[in-house]
């Protein structure tokens, strides 16, 4: 079988970056806008059988629940790398073959961005890693089998993901995408998703903060 895997923090805990520029409340109202999109984008995908959500936040899994999608409770925050792993073993458990694991702060994916994902895999062994804008991150990580490798989101993780997967000999490749390349972490992240255009929940409530520019 294949999942998406939405992977979201805590939404107090969330674009604590921004926190120059925006107050906790309004820093959770954006994470929580990012989420529904995210979400929406992986529910309309037809690459997936299923599609889950790992977090500890009772508001998201209150969302993913009313979406109806799958709900692993991260039960508290544990970092994500620890949170995706306690996912896939869950989703493994679910009879998971391929996970596609897509980060909450990409709000710009659309479900033709995840099925392409799906797509670009290999047949057998492989993943296929969605870099950050900057090339030095991940955004989205696919994986057959769902453990092939271990995840390290954070710093230079698209290198040490490649990295595991030589190591691994797991073949893997790198699909550029524009949309699910921009994580919204900082405030030039915010110009330029609003120069971008959308529909999406991330860009009304941008407009609710009088950030967004038209």
């Amino acid at each position: 079988m294949r999942f998406i895997l939405i992977a979201a923090k805590q939404l107090e805990f969330a674009k604590t970056r921004l926190a120059s520029v925006l107050p906790s409340g309004e820093r959770r109202a954006l994470a929580e806008a990012m989420f529904r999109d995210v979400l929406a984008a992986s529910l309309a995908a037809t690459g997936a059988d299923q599609v889950a959500v790992v977090t500890s936040d009772p508001a998201l899994l209150a969302m993913a629940r009313a979406a109806g999608a799958l709900l692993i409770d991260e039960e508290f925050p544990r970092g994500l790398n620890v949170a995706v792993a306690l996912g896939i073993s869950a989703l493994i458990g679910q009879g998971a073959r391929t996970v596609c694991t897509v980060l909450s702060d990409i709000p710009l994916t659309t479900a033709e961005d995840i099925d392409a994902v799906f797509d670009a895999m290999p047949a057998g062994r492989g993943a296929v890693l969605v870099p950050s804008r900057d090339f030095s991150g991940t955004n989205i990580i696919c994986r057959s089998p769902a453990d092939a490798v271990s995840t390290r989101f954070g710093r230079m993780s698209l290198v040490r993901h490649l990295d595991d997967c030589r190591t691994a000999d797991v073949p893997a490749r790198v699909l550029r995408l524009a949309r699910p390349a921009l994580d919204l972490d900082v405030i030039a992240d915010l110009a330029e998703f609003e120069r971008a255009g959308s529909a999406t929940h991330t860009q009304s409530q941008l407009a609710r903060l009088g950030i967004a520019h038209h």
